[in-house]
């Protein structure tokens, strides 16, 4: 277990690039940084707080969460809106997100504020498809956070966190999902963001539970990976062979608000890659 990164409030939405790194978000300090391959940090998108999951975007760029589901290029340029938040509606933004196969986005929508202590209410689970349209495929999330798909892209995992539960759901060739089905119960903390593992096991981070439960395809508990912090917040599967499970926390329940760390610790197994998304941009 290797430290590689600390100084950041709560770092968010780990995602590995080829030829780049480990991208990771600061919800709190905000902007998304880059960890490359010698160990070095850089500021890929200074300002932006609140981005809870990001995917990599064909089109050079990335898919990232938070006020709005919306894209941005490495080149530069403007913020593409590609899916607003509706307040009125019970939808005050977004957080966790993955993408399928085909390139479609899932994101969860947040039905209250998370940390501004008022009455938390349920959100739901969105569908950016490939002609740009979005539509509600799952209601009734408590709290959202990390999304993925079985090896066969038939099952969608996703965490709901004040339920303390990873839910999954059959998926159709349209992207639709079945009826929600429990999966497994996390101890000691809630789930949090998840990564997928290429013989189908499911690593969960456990917020307040210091590190990430592995599951069998099954739903039974393989392993618990312990770190020296209590606030796992996400993990990601990279490196050429995708065999370094990177760990990210906040620094919730230590001294200090941005003890925000990066993690690695090497696998037996590799994870799945994950799909680029494809949906349109503007």
């Amino acid at each position: 277990m290797e430290r590689l990164a600390h100084g950041y409030g709560l770092i968010e939405g780990p995602v590995w690039v080829t030829g780049r790194g480990l991208l990771f978000s600061d919800v709190h300090g905000g902007g998304v940084y880059c960890l490359d391959a010698a160990g070095a940090v850089a500021t890929v998108f200074p300002h932006r707080r609140g981005i809870g999951g990001m995917a990599v975007h064909e089109r050079n760029g990335v898919v990232v969460g938070g006020r709005n589901i919306a894209y941005k290029s490495f080149e530069g340029g403007e913020t593409v809106v590609l899916l607003d938040r509706n307040p009125d509606g019970g939808n005050v933004g977004y957080n966790d997100l993955t993408t399928d196969a085909a390139g479609r986005v899932y994101a969860g929508s947040l039905g209250s504020p998370v940390f501004e202590g008022t009455e938390q209410k349920p959100g739901d689970l969105y569908l950016i498809d490939l002609d740009g349209t979005g539509r509600i495929v799952a209601r009734d999330v408590q709290l959202t956070n990390g999304l993925g798909f079985s090896p066969d892209g038939r099952i969608l995992y996703h965490s709901d966190s004040r339920r303390q539960t990873v839910f999954c759901y059959a998926v159709g060739d349209d992207g639709d999902l079945g009826p929600k089905e429990a999966f497994a119960r996390t101890q000691g903390g809630a789930p949090d963001g998840l990564a997928v593992a290429e013989d189908g096991s499911v690593w969960v981070a456990v917020a307040g539970g210091s590190g990430v439960d592995v599951f069998e395809p099954g739903g039974g508990l393989r392993d618990h990976i312990g770190i020296p912090m209590p606030m796992c917040t996400s993990v990601c599967f990279g490196g050429d062979d995708l065999r370094d499970l990177y760990i990210v926390t906040g620094s919730g329940g230590v001294a200090g608000e941005r003890e925000g760390s990066v993690f690695r610790v090497r696998t037996d197994v590799a994870g799945l890659p994950v799909p680029e998304a494809r949906v349109p941009i503007g």
